[in-house]
């Protein structure tokens, strides 16, 4: 069943008030584990189980964050995140611990980089500091995106593409 526009709306306006976090990882148990882990700490979790799933993500969804595997079947993280860099901050979670591994990883944009196994406060930790390192983008006013579709709150004006929807006041109050 379809989800009506102003419920739609509303999780959006959720989304834009806690950061979205998107994890990326080859292994369910443990893409599993850390959504449940980041959710109890207060984020909106999305997982994606490799590159070619994150890239369909990412044009549907903005996130504030990724947490990405570096040794995934399909395209690596390393490569992802090259070809992403400076569009999403991105955390590096990896078994590839050596001092060459972690330069790369730098090297090719990452954010931060941690070594897997690893301590599940400091993945929150360094989450934040990310976050708090990340300026936010500057808008006219509140704007919520959803697939092809655009928001405006200082308009109150849905947009996708040339197609404008201007909203009642009861719509955008909703």
């Amino acid at each position: 069943p379809s989800v009506p526009l102003y419920r739609q709306l509303a999780l959006f306006a959720v989304l834009q008030s806690t950061p979205h976090i998107l994890v990326v990882d080859d292994d369910n148990r443990l893409r599993s584990l850390l959504r449940r882990y980041l959710a109890e700490q207060n984020f909106v979790v999305s997982t994606a189980t490799c590159a070619a799933d994150a890239r369909a993500k990412l044009e549907h969804l903005t996130y504030d964050l990724m947490v990405l595997d570096v040794m995934m079947p399909d395209e690596t993280g390393l490569e992802l995140t090259k070809s992403l860099r400076g569009k999403i901050p991105i955390l590096l979670l990896t078994a590839r611990g050596e001092a060459q591994d972690r330069i790369e990883g730098f090297e090719v944009g990452a954010d931060d980089y941690l070594q897997k196994p690893f301590e599940p406060r400091e993945l929150v930790l360094r989450i934040n500091a990310i976050l708090r390192r990340v300026p936010k983008p500057v808008t006219a006013g509140p704007l919520l995106r959803f697939g092809a579709w655009k928001y405006d709150a200082s308009r109150d004006e849905l947009r996708r593409d040339d197609e404008v929807v201007r909203l009642t006041e009861m719509e955008s109050g909703l």
